[in-house]
């Protein structure tokens, strides 16, 4: 068990090294001192073009996707109480996909794919909320396999447009799916938005500590558990709305991140919380620039790369858990 004093400190350190690998590696090599100079001063030159034009909003968004695909990863882990749960378990991903496929299936782009992906990820989160509430309140249970058989919905949608799409575009959407931060913009809104959602969930982390036991102990110890339950259902499932959007659908991230840091650190979500957004941002970052080096100049799916470097991580940590 690595000590709280200690486990943020490094996360925030890993963050930077990330970012800053991030920035450095490359078709065109950029020395740390370059990053910095382009960073914190107006030079011009190749360098700081390529920093701040090319490799920070990526690098930048990709924190912000990782971070926020973490924390809702986190969040409803708890409402849900499943071990299996993730941020795309309740459909969110599959709404945004389809709107985003059908956008590239009619030749638009850029705003017209953001806002359609965004617009489908809403549209799938007030689906699944209307149809698991119905007449009356509804459980972790029944929001579970609501949500799973909305995901199966969107699925068999996306399967068809894949299936009618003209064969140049199949590359594009194929990517998309499998996660594509080469068209990341707005990277201070994404950071924005991820410090804002980080903000807001902190002062729920007792709540959540106390909600982990169960509805009933949480409500005899003075815990308003409905109304936390709209809370995390809706911070969770816009965090995973705009993660969608600006990277499409990058998988492992939210499942297996939180579970990595219950293992190493413990449950605290006052701990628990702002680690997963460090660390989930970092882990993508990474794994981002690993999939625009590794073949360059092709590309691989970030998605690709975030199972191959993190299942192999999280099951030693797993079988180290059990053992030790």
């Amino acid at each position: 068990m690595i000590p709280p004093r200690w486990l943020l400190p490094a996360l925030v350190l890993l963050g930077i090294a990330s970012l800053a690998f991030a920035l450095a590696v490359g078709s065109v090599d950029v020395s740390p001192g370059q990053v910095w100079a382009s960073l914190t001063t107006n030079t011009t030159g190749l360098e700081r073009t390529v920093v701040m034009e090319l490799r920070w909003p990526r690098a930048a968004s990709a924190f912000a996707t990782g971070g926020m695909l973490a924390l809702a990863g986190a969040l409803l882990q708890v409402l849900l109480r499943n071990p299996l749960a993730d941020p795309y378990i309740l459909g969110i991903s599959g709404g945004a996909a389809v709107g985003a496929l059908l956008t590239m299936l009619l030749g638009l782009g850029g705003f017209w794919l953001t806002g359609s992906a965004f617009a489908g990820a809403l549209l799938a989160m007030l689906l699944v909320f209307s149809i698991a509430h119905g007449r009356g309140s509804w459980t972790p249970t029944r929001l579970l396999l609501t949500g799973v058989v909305v995901a199966f919905g969107w699925g068999a949608v996306i399967s068809f447009i894949l299936a009618i799409a003209p064969e140049q575009n199949l590359h594009g959407m194929l990517f998309w799916l499998m996660g594509d931060l080469s068209h990341a913009s707005r990277p201070y809104l994404n950071l924005s938005i991820l410090v804002i959602g980080t903000l807001i969930c902190l002062p729920m982390a007792r709540n959540l500590n106390v909600m982990v036991r169960g509805d009933l102990p949480a409500a005899a110890l003075g815990v308003p558990v409905s109304s936390l339950r709209w809370q995390i259902y809706v911070l969770a499932s816009l965090l995973t709305a705009v993660a969608v959007t600006i990277a499409g659908s990058v998988g492992f991230i939210g499942l297996v991140v939180p579970h990595m840091l219950r293992l190493i650190s413990g449950s605290d979500h006052r701990i628990l919380l702002p680690a997963s957004v460090l660390l989930g941002g970092a882990l993508l970052v990474l794994a981002d620039t690993l999939a625009r080096t590794v073949i360059a100049p092709n590309q691989l799916p970030v998605g690709v790369l975030t199972a191959m470097l993190g299942v192999p991580l999280f099951l030693y940590l797993l079988r180290k858990g059990q053992t030790s």
